[in-house]
C-alpha cells in the first residue's frame, strides 16, 4: 500500500537569527506540478501538519513534531522546501525542545496562499549538517461553498461533520 498525503496531524513515519526576506527560486530543470497534483510518498521520513493560527499570521511559527527530530541534525541548518518546481530557502533551528523553521517560513506560507485548515506534508529528501531538503505537498482545506454558511466548526452548534 502506497502512503498518500492524507495522514493524521503531525504524524511521522520512520520508514518511509532570522531572515524574513527569503524568496523562492525557480528550478528550471524540474517539471512544474499542478497545484492540485499529488504523488505517493517515497518511503523516506515525513511529517504532516494541519495549519492553525500559530503557523500563520501574525507569528508564522512552524514547530516540527518530535518524532522527526531523529532524522534531522542538531543545530542551525539551511533548509530548502520544494513545491511545484520552486524552492524556498529557510533555516532549521534544531536545538532545544521545540525545533522549528525560522520566520522565513512566512515566505512559503504567503507565496502559496496557505490558510488555516490547509495541510502540508513534508517528505525528507536530504538531511545533513550542511543542508536539509523537504519535498512538500499542499492539500488545500477548502470547504464547499454551499455548506460554508451553515457550519463553521467554531461551536458545538455549528460542527463540521465528515462522512
Amino acid at each position: 500500500m502506497e502512503p498518500l498525503a492524507g495522514i493524521p496531524v503531525n504524524e511521522v513515519e520512520d520508514n518511509q537569527v532570522e531572515n524574513p526576506q527569503a524568496t523562492p527560486t525557480s528550478n528550471s530543470g524540474k517539471s512544474e506540478c499542478k497545484k492540485d497534483e499529488f504523488w505517493p510518498l517515497s518511503g523516506k521520513p515525513y511529517f504532516s501538519v494541519f495549519l492553525c493560527k500559530s503557523h500563520l499570521k501574525p507569528r508564522y511559527q512552524l514547530v516540527l513534531p518530535g518524532k522527526i527530530y531523529q532524522a534531522l541534525p542538531d543545530g542551525r541548518v539551511p533548509v530548502i522546501l520544494t513545491y511545484c518546481g520552486k524552492d524556498w530557502d529557510l533555516t532549521y533551528l534544531g536545538r532545544g525542545d521545540l525545533r522549528r523553521f525560522d520566520c522565513t517560513w512566512k515566505s512559503f506560507v504567503d507565496d502559496n496562499d496557505l490558510e488555516i485548515g490547509d495541510a502540508c506534508v513534508f517528505e525528507l529528501a536530504e538531511s545533513s549538517r550542511d543542508i536539509i531538503r523537504f519535498r512538500v505537498q499542499i492539500l488545500k482545506g477548502d470547504f464547499p461553498a454551499e455548506l460554508e454558511e451553515r457550519v463553521n466548526g467554531e461551536t458545538s452548534s455549528t460542527p463540521i461533520i465528515l462522512d
